[in-house]
């Protein structure tokens, strides 16, 4: 029962998280200006009447009904994970959740509740763009933590390597967090297109770019601290950091799959990495040749998703033998008593 709810929950989780990111690029993050509902009501179809009004008032705004729609299917779904989880923390509290420990399962719940906030501040303090880029922490938070209660649950053998190849993936999964969190920042302040070229950023190795508003943190929407609009040297600064992390990331990682490559058991965990690390590189130079196309931009989205997940795994399974067989012994026991 809490293995099936924990990969019920996983797999709830990555769409809302990939929906989330369909609702913010296609400007349906204000498709209802309040929280939780919409306009006061439980449906965008009970809120007809306002949404009509606010679209009578300014007709390329915001708030329209295919927006609206969009934004509470996705709260839908993100309140009904957090149920799942919140049945998860229950089965963990009542020892029933196997190898899942009681601290993880309330951690979990802690990250969602929050998570739920963000989400408010999203909407009601207008997009602010480290309100959003937060809450795409928190939603990769809690994807990482039902990832890992998922593999806890199952059977998934460790495998000896040495301590630099640990070390490294450790780096590789510290890097990529990074480097998703620059992404999310690139999103959230409108930065995709500030380079529209490549390799060359304006035609330019280094262009013109002001990074201390590109990284100001508290500030309005397309907006410096001191009230003016960004400039586009602040967006090229953002812009230009998320690519040098990207190839940054890229190497790191490239040598951590040729490791892995070098050993018949972690052969597969190196073929997988490789090739979520292809999709990822060709969908991001892809949204910027097309010009951030829609369907390629979430697809960016969901390729961060899969190469994280992938990273997860990957160090989960280089953890020393020892430590796995503590974990298998626990489960024994637990299904025991």
């Amino acid at each position: 029962m809490a293995r099936r709810l924990i990969l019920l929950a996983l797999a709830l989780a990555c769409i809302v998280i990939v929906l989330g990111a369909y609702v913010r690029l296609s400007d349906a993050g204000l498709g209802c200006p309040d929280w939780p509902g919409c306009y006061g009501q439980l449906t965008p179809h009970h809120a007809s009447e306002e949404i009509a009004a606010a679209v009578a008032v300014d007709p390329h705004g915001p708030v329209s009904l295919p927006k609206a729609w969009k934004e509470m299917v996705h709260r839908y779904l993100a309140s009904t994970l957090g149920l799942l989880i919140l049945a998860i923390a229950y089965l963990a509290l009542r020892r029933r959740a196997g190898s899942v420990t009681a601290g993880l399962a309330l951690a979990t719940v802690g990250t969602v509740v929050f998570q739920g906030m963000l989400g408010m501040w999203t909407v009601t303090l207008l997009l602010k763009p480290a309100i959003v880029t937060g809450h795409l922490i928190g939603g990769l938070a809690t994807v990482s933590m039902l990832a890992w209660m998922a593999m806890r649950t199952s059977r998934i053998r460790s495998v000896e390597v040495t301590p630099g190849m640990r070390r490294l993936a450790r780096l590789g999964l510290l890097a990529l967090a990074v480097q998703i969190i620059l992404g999310g920042w690139t999103s959230t302040n409108y930065a995709a297109l500030a380079c529209g070229d490549l390799p060359t950023c304006q035609g330019q190795w280094l262009p013109q770019m002001d990074f201390t508003n590109a990284f100001h943190v508290v500030r309005e929407l397309g907006m410096t601290a001191d009230g003016q609009l960004l400039s586009l040297a602040a967006l090229t600064a953002i812009h230009w950091c998320h690519r040098i992390g990207a190839v940054l990331v890229s190497l790191i990682l490239l040598a951590l799959a040729a490791g892995l490559f070098r050993r018949s058991r972690t052969r597969g965990y190196g073929l997988l990495l490789l090739i979520a690390l292809l999709v990822q590189v060709s969908l991001g130079v892809a949204n910027v040749l097309l010009q951030l196309p829609l369907p390629l931009a979430v697809a960016h989205n969901a390729g961060a998703l899969l190469l994280w997940l992938t990273m997860l795994r990957i160090n989960f399974s280089l953890r020393p033998a020892h430590a796995m067989m503590l974990v298998g012994r626990s489960t024994r026991e637990n299904a025991i008593a």
